[in-house]
């Protein structure tokens, strides 16, 4: 794919990153292969979690072709910029296409990035995985790597105010790849939601202390923070999704009156 606006645009983002002051603490990004198809993992807990996924890959020299959501390729302006960077469209209501696109671009030798949870995690840690990731990967024929990112809801993200000031570490953590067979997508997803439960363990541990005292709102409730528990965070979901539909039917019960 000939990429003319993604290489600017880390360079924007890396001089972003110095500006802020930001750390960076990246293990096993070894595991990412230099070239060849490669389907990348992540826990979602943050909207700037797409900004920063792509550092897993950055020390292999790859660039990662994000499955998004398709409000994001709607918006008059990001639009444009997703398109750009060869980002892949999802609608949530049919992914059918997307599946398919992400196999094609994995065929390709591409690399592509998965959100599993589908959605930000206001517990902080893994809500339940679609299968979508180990069936693309099986499909594709390509390695699942497993990728956790910490640090970046402390930036932005559900429930809480934006935060962009200086000094925060961000850890990214990539795991040893799965090679899904297609045989047993529900046993494959376990195992996957398995791996990256240990690793976001990991991470937290790892995070510096100073700048994660106990109770901290951004750590989970189950690792001493004061995040909703994944039960709470359910709950949360759903009238978060009733008021999304009550607003929708509102808006074209407006149209429908003109």
């Amino acid at each position: 794919m000939r990429d003319v606006t993604y290489p600017p645009i880390i360079v924007t983002a890396k001089a972003a990153f110095k500006a802020l002051g930001q750390r960076f603490r990246m293990t096993g990004t070894e595991h990412v292969p230099r070239e060849g198809g490669v389907l990348l993992a992540y826990n979602h807990v943050g909207y700037v979690d797409f900004v920063y996924g792509g550092l897993a890959a950055n020390p292999s020299g790859r660039l990662v072709r994000f499955m998004a959501k398709r409000e994001l390729f709607d918006h008059r302006w990001v639009g444009p910029l997703m398109r750009s960077l060869h980002h892949i469209e999802v609608d949530r209501g049919d992914g059918l296409d997307s599946f398919r696109t992400a196999v094609d671009h994995l065929r390709q030798g591409e690399a592509v990035g998965i959100f599993p949870e589908a959605t930000i995690s206001r517990a902080m840690e893994l809500k339940e995985f679609k299968t979508g990731a180990v069936r693309i990967a099986a499909e594709a024929g390509v390695p699942l790597v497993p990728v956790i990112m910490w640090g970046t809801q402390r930036m932005m993200t559900k429930d809480h105010p934006r935060d962009f000031s200086r000094g925060k570490t961000i850890a990214i953590t990539v795991g040893e790849p799965m090679y899904p067979t297609g045989d047993d997508p529900v046993g494959d997803t376990a195992r996957l939601h398995a791996q990256m439960s240990q690793m976001l363990r990991e991470t937290v541990a790892a995070y510096p202390a100073d700048e994660q005292p106990p109770g901290s709102w951004w750590v989970p409730a189950s690792m001493g923070g004061s995040a909703p528990t994944l039960e709470e965070a359910a709950r949360l979901d759903a009238e978060e999704k009733r008021e999304r539909a009550r607003k929708r039917a509102a808006k074209r019960a407006k149209k429908t009156k003109r």
